[in-house]
This record gives C-alpha cells, sequence and structure tokens, in this order.
C-alpha cells in the first residue's frame, strides 16, 4: 500500500523524494524517512526526475532579518470565479491564503483583514506587484491607518516578488492538485493545508524549520505593534500610482 502510493505520487505529481516525504505525511498519515522513499523509487526505476533546463543566471537571494519587516502579496487564478489572494513574510514564509471570486480592491480588502488577523507578528511593509487590486485607494489608505508602508515593485520585475510567486506554485502543486477545486468547504481545505505549511511542513530555504519556528526564533528581535506604530512616518508616505513612469515623477517632485 505504501509502495502503490509513493510511486503514484511520483508518477502522476513528479513530486521529490522530500516533497513526496511530506504529502504522504500530509495525506495518509504516513512517516517514512527519505532514504526509504528513495530506495522504493530506485527500486522501479523512478530514483531519478529529468533535469530541470539551468538559469543562465544565478538570482541573488536575499531574507529581510526579522519576521514583517516585509510581506510580499500577489493574487492569482484558480479557475473561473475563484481567485487565491497570497501573503508570505519575506524572513519567516510565513502563509496567509485566502480566496475571492474575483481580483478587485473590495476584495484586496478583505484579504488584507485576514493578514492582519492571522499573521503572528506586526508588519511594517506590504510588497506588490501593480495590479490594480493592490493600488485601489481605499486598500492603500487601510495601509497607512495601520501603519504599514506600501511598496509596489517596478514593472516586469516578477523576481522582486519572488517568495509569493514561489508559494503561489507550492499550493497550485501541493494543494489544489489534491482538492475539487469546487467542494462548498473549499476555503475550510486551504485554510487547513495553509496550517500544515506553517506549523509542520519543513523548508529547505529555512534550515528544514517550518515558518512558526522562525517565528518563533526571532520573536525577541521582531518589534510589536506599538513599536511599528511609533516608527512609522506619515509625512514619507503617499497615494502610489499604477503607472510607474508618473508615479516615479510624482515622488521626484515629492
Amino acid at each position: 500500500m505504501e509502495q502503490e502510493l509513493i510511486l503514484s505520487l511520483r508518477r502522476e505529481r513528479r513530486l521529490g523524494v522530500k516533497r513526496l516525504r511530506n504529502e504522504l505525511r500530509r495525506l495518509h498519515g504516513l512517516r517514512l524517512s527519505p532514504a526509504t522513499i528513495h530506495k522504493i523509487l530506485v527500486r522501479h526505476d523512478l530514483g531519478v526526475l529529468p533535469a530541470r533546463k539551468r538559469r543562465r543566471h544565478k538570482p541573488k537571494r536575499y531574507t529581510r532579518p526579522i519576521p514583517g519587516d516585509r510581506v510580499q502579496m500577489d493574487s492569482c487564478k484558480i479557475r473561473p470565479s475563484l481567485y487565491q489572494f497570497t501573503a508570505i513574510d519575506d524572513c519567516s514564509r510565513y502563509l496567509v491564503a485566502g480566496l475571492a471570486r474575483r481580483r478587485s480592491a473590495a476584495a484586496s480588502l478583505e484579504f488584507l483583514d485576514q493578514v492582519l488577523d492571522e499573521a503572528p507578528f506586526a508588519i511594517q511593509r506590504v510588497q506588490t506587484d501593480r495590479g490594480a487590486e493592490f493600488f485601489a485607494e481605499a486598500v492603500q489608505r487601510k495601509l497607512m491607518a495601520n501603519s504599514i508602508r506600501f511598496r509596489p515593485v517596478p514593472p516586469r520585475s516578477p523576481h522582486l516578488n519572488g517568495k509569493v510567486e514561489r508559494a503561489q506554485r507550492t499550493v497550485l502543486e501541493e494543494f489544489w492538485a489534491t482538492v475539487n477545486d469546487k467542494a462548498p468547504d473549499i476555503a475550510a481545505q486551504l485554510a487547513h493545508w495553509v496550517h500544515h505549511y506553517n506549523w509542520d511542513r519543513p523548508h529547505e530555504a529555512l534550515g528544514g524549520l517550518s515558518p512558526i519556528d522562525r517565528v518563533c526564533e526571532r520573536a525577541e528581535k521582531t518589534p510589536l505593534w506599538g513599536e511599528v506604530y511609533r516608527a512609522y512616518d506619515a509625512t514619507k508616505e503617499r497615494i502610489r500610482i499604477r503607472d510607474h513612469v508618473v508615479d516615479t515623477a510624482l515622488r521626484v517632485l515629492k
């Protein structure tokens, strides 16, 4: 039974050994070591996945020093009339994900409330792409009201929002590939998976820690909301314009 599950996941979803371990634990309650899984794959000539095309340039990686210093946000389409809004903390990779029927300012405001409610740390900056749903004045005013700096990335710069882009791909591969996206309790299923991601799933970029482990590890250095409020300088913030050229010109004039 265990062997059949491993081979099925390998063939159908092309998962690596560590992701197979995670999925077997999450979906089937099986705790197998990577070495055991690898032996089964080798025995059935599935030990090696085709190599990915190598990138010409190695990306420059960075990580903010404390949770909440910078939270990346984005949205992606799951199917018609179903969108996922995603926020991930740059330092800890702590994830918040919500669902909406459309990309809109109203959906962004609702998701922002969810992020503020679920994040176990104070948020200093929010970074997004230049999607219209994030540039609505109501959204920016709400960020200002909560002493959060809005930092959109330049156009055609998805690499600057790379952590949230990668997180969305992970959700697509590890959650949406395993569920019926039209199930009436799909929001609850997503919430359950996000809890698994934050509390149980080892993260390679964190040296095998889960996001909540990193949050706890940096807790003493992480400012509380009161400190964030006091450090926020409203005179340095303004309503940002979606058109990057115009927005840059206005920043120079200011």
